[in-house]
């Protein structure tokens, strides 16, 4: 996914910058990337991999020379940013939180009008460099902003340094946030509110869909209002946002105890104990504990000192490897107990059946699973919250196939909670992975848990809703 930060004060913002970008870390696992303006100075810009280490480690030997006021960092799932531009409405960097399906389209269209891509990598273009030449043949900042919300399909959103303020644009139906905090010295802007408390802020508003606005030291620029409709991500609360992050005035915590607790009401199984998978299934844990009636304990652990999230190795093999070794079982916990654990989903299903075996290696006599969100049975096309290339990477599609002989049939069926081919696939998925039960949450769970009316929630992932409108399709 990816998330950046933002911020514009009276006085040298660097520090601020250096954390709060930080703050965004289990947000992307690739890039990192930091650029301040300054008067004199102009624009400075680094950018890192974070494939081997933390943005933090990256990065804190070179803050001494950035300079300046006015500042944007990024951690990115995708491309080198920030992007910096030279242009006829000035000099200008950008970094974005987005997934452009039509990206080589668009493109192929700006090489045919002789413009042309410098930050190229294995022959993939930058698409936050695109974004930033759509900004460029706009008439003024907000009409470029607009262009990009008219080509593109997926999302975008987005943070400009310009040399008059920061501009804030969400995407155009909201999937990704934006939030904005305030302190005496200035704004800042940033993908988690969870950024701000530490540094002084206070959380003062969202951004809207579509909406944009201009952040200077001494107060908000309204420069777009926000579109009609919204469809942010669910998979926020689900699994992507920090506990004490909030979206749309919605904590991310309090989502996912509400999520556990109804789930467990309405369970009926004969269990001791309840756990959570570290970090985004411990919340619906706690919920669920108190919902069923049974104690909630650690029975599974997170080493994070040297298993930081940003560790993704490029081979598939590894990569479960590292899953696997960054959590260690409590064998005094789960020996001889009937053990319910929480997990924020399943995509592929070779994590979660690693942890199973590991759970009855331990002496564990029963294992349910309990899922906090509805099967997974489309990819995503809007922000992307896994590597999957296919469909077919997805255990459900794969069931599907094998029942079906086509991956793609009676899908509308599989996704209905209850129905007979829905159950067929759950049963199949537990036996797979050698699961004593598994239930997910129903997705009408999930949306009262948000508390956001459905049509203002992106649950394409589940049930296929979702569309691609761009600006000017209302």
């Amino acid at each position: 996914m990816g998330g950046f930060f933002g911020t514009i004060q009276q006085k040298d913002c660097v520090n601020d910058l250096f954390y709060g970008t930080d703050y965004n870390s289990h947000l992307g696992t690739r890039r990192a990337g930091l650029v301040t303006y300054d008067p004199d100075l102009g624009f400075n810009r680094s950018i890192h991999s974070l494939e081997r280490n933390y943005f933090r480690s990256r990065f804190e030997d070179e803050l001494d020379k950035f300079k300046g006021c006015q500042g944007l960092g990024v951690i990115s799932d995708t491309d080198p940013q920030p992007i910096i531009v030279n242009s006829h409405l000035g000099r200008y960097a950008v970094v974005t939180v987005a997934k452009i399906n039509n990206l080589r389209e668009i493109a192929e269209e700006l090489l045919s009008e002789r413009m042309h891509f410098s930050e190229m990598s294995a022959n993939n273009i930058n698409q936050t460099e695109l974004v930033a030449l759509l900004i460029n043949m706009g008439t003024s900042f907000v009409d470029g902003i607009n262009l990009v919300y008219s080509k593109i399909k997926g999302s975008c959103s987005m943070l400009v340094l310009t040399e008059d303020g920061i501009l804030c644009a969400r995407d155009y139906l909201g999937r990704t946030p934006i939030v904005i905090g305030k302190k005496e010295e200035g704004y800042a802007a940033s993908s988690e509110s969870t950024a701000f408390p530490n540094l002084g802020y206070s959380l003062v508003r969202d951004v809207g869909p579509g909406e944009i606005i201009r952040l200077r030291a001494d107060g908000i620029e309204v420069l777009q209002e926000p579109a009609k409709e919204m469809q942010i991500c669910s998979f926020l609360w689900v699994y992507y946002g920090f506990p004490a992050s909030d979206y749309e005035g919605i904590n991310t915590e309090d989502v996912r105890e509400k999520n556990g607790r109804m789930m467990g009401e309405e369970d009926d199984i004969d269990a001791d104990l309840v756990c959570g998978i570290p970090d985004s299934g411990v919340g619906m844990a706690l919920g669920y504990a108190e919902g069923h009636g049974i104690p909630y304990k650690r029975a599974v652990l997170k080493y994070t000192p040297t298993w930081p999230r940003s560790f993704t190795p490029g081979n598939q093999k590894r990569r479960d490897l590292v899953a696997k070794m960054k959590l260690i079982p409590n064998r005094a916990i789960l020996k001889d107990q009937r053990v319910v654990f929480c997990d924020d989903s399943i995509v592929r299903g070779t994590q979660l059946r690693d942890n199973i075996n590991m759970f009855f290696d331990y002496g564990a006599r029963e294992v349910h699973a309990r899922i906090s969100c509805p099967p997974l049975i489309y990819g995503c096309p809007f922000i992307g919250f896994t590597n999957s290339k296919s469909d077919l990477e997805l255990i459900t599609r794969r069931i599907i196939r094998d029942l079906e002989g086509d991956d793609t049939r009676n899908l509308e069926k599989y996704v209905k909670t209850g129905s007979p081919e829905y159950q067929r696939m759950v049963n199949e998925i537990a036996h797979r992975l050698g699961i004593t039960s598994l239930r997910f949450a129903k997705l009408e769970t999930l949306i009262q848990s948000i508390g956001l009316p459905k049509c203002k929630v992106c649950t394409h992932c589940f049930d296929g809703t979702g569309c691609m409108k761009t600006r000017g399709e209302d």
